[in-house]
């Protein structure tokens, strides 16, 4: 395998690390600064150049992108896939992971916990969004920030508002967070390789401070994931679209609360802490891709407007509980089942002789007018207990404009 490595610092520790990882295993591997590729659209296909030539063939890359280059980085990684070079951290997943807000909005749909989130604008909205999620002390966070910066601790209301009233008045877009007393000053780390867990450890703070960040002086140590952790850190980097990421969960009462998907996660803390090869996992992984590539199902399989692919939800009390997948009549409507999910399990290929059960989820590919009915309802919002209008107060910016409720 070619792999180019995307890095603005060669000599840090990961670079480093998945350098001689991917070395170590025969591979032929360079570290190319991603502010000196160029996006050549001019010619008949996508291509790069580099340091002012035409890049090379590569057969896979690994995006190292910075917060500070976000943007441009992401353009790279995009060019990289329209010429059909594999990644596990594409541009879409950087793009889903770096705003968090962005993150926590796609997580919300799914199963995955979440601390209780709003994000507002207005500054007459900050007590009744504090409020939501569930009084002071909550946790304020700018969208784009990086290791602890820009997370604040508000010990009351009075202060909540205050901060963040600053922080809007220089143009800075902030997240209102319920702070998890239970997890205070700890947070774990679970680094996902394709689709398991292949290290984690639990990060610890110093002192007074509540964030946990090993660049904040924060202790580590190795820790045992149970089947939940493992699954709700895996299913949160595939829901963002990473094969490679560090998922920060805190250890809520009543389960994992994932925080944040890093696409571009520290190796030398982990790796400290776990005395793991994680780089060289990462290098492996890349490699056996290179070698059978992921599609993108949904559009590969879409040959025809009349067929898709789409998840089927068996319900309570249909016909075909109890039945095993040949005898639920799916193969005859012409509808190939490819994977059933069962709670946490997921079962690629099921064999035709499997039985199925109440709330089994299997997505296939059919006829898209056979599969219609069988398709979940679309959940509605549930309703929630109206918050007492707050008092008026003085709004020397206040717009005038549209007041009609959205």
């Amino acid at each position: 395998m070619k792999l180019a490595i995307l890095s603005r610092a060669p000599n840090s520790y990961s670079t480093m690390r998945l350098r001689a990882a991917a070395e170590q295993r025969g591979h032929e591997v360079k570290v190319l600064n991603t502010l000196r590729f160029a996006i050549d659209l001019a010619g008949d296909e996508p291509d790069l150049q580099y340091r002012g030539k035409t890049l090379s063939h590569y057969d896979a890359v690994l995006p190292r992108i910075g917060a500070s280059i976000t943007f441009f980085g992401m353009a790279v990684v995009r060019q990289f896939e329209q010429m059909y070079v594999y990644t596990p951290v594409t541009a879409a997943g950087i793009a889903n992971s770096r705003d968090k807000l962005r993150s926590i909005q796609i997580l919300s749909r799914h199963d995955v916990g979440i601390p209780a989130t709003t994000f507002v604008r207005d500054r007459k909205d900050v007590l009744a969004a504090i409020e939501r999620v569930g009084g002071a002390p909550v946790v304020i966070k700018l969208l784009e920030g990086t290791q602890g910066i820009g997370v604040i601790l508000a010990p009351d209301k009075k202060v909540a508002e205050a901060v963040i009233e600053t922080l809007q008045s220089t143009r800075q877009n902030v997240l209102i967070q319920r702070f998890v007393a239970e997890s205070k000053g700890r947070d774990i780390r679970a680094l996902v390789v394709g689709d398991r867990v292949v290290a984690a450890m639990r990060r610890s703070a110093v002192g007074d401070e509540f964030r946990s960040n090993v660049h904040r002086g924060g202790t580590t140590e190795v820790v045992e994931l149970d089947e939940e952790y493992q699954r709700v850190a895996v299913q949160s980097a595939q829901i963002m679209g990473l094969r490679v990421a560090g998922v920060d969960m805190l250890e809520g009462k009543d389960g994992p609360q994932v925080m944040e998907v890093n696409s571009s996660p520290g190796l030398q803390g982990i790796e400290t802490a776990t005395d793991l090869d994680i780089a060289g996992a990462i290098i492996d992984f890349m490699a056996n891709q290179v070698a059978f590539p992921e599609l993108d199902v949904r559009q590969r399989l879409s040959v025809s407007s009349s067929y898709g692919v789409a998840e089927l939800h068996v319900r309570e009390g249909a016909d075909m509980i109890g039945k095993t997948i040949a005898e639920s009549g799916l193969r005859e409507r012409d509808i190939q089942v490819l994977t059933l999910t069962r709670g946490a399990k997921v079962i690629p290929n099921p064999r035709s002789d499997r039985e199925l059960e109440a709330e089994d989820r299997m997505t296939c590919f059919g006829r898209l007018e056979e599969m219609r009915d069988l398709i979940p309802a679309r959940r509605r919002r549930r309703a929630r207990p109206k918050l007492e209008p707050l008092p008026p107060t003085p709004d020397a910016d206040h717009d005038e404009g549209d007041n009609t409720p959205a």
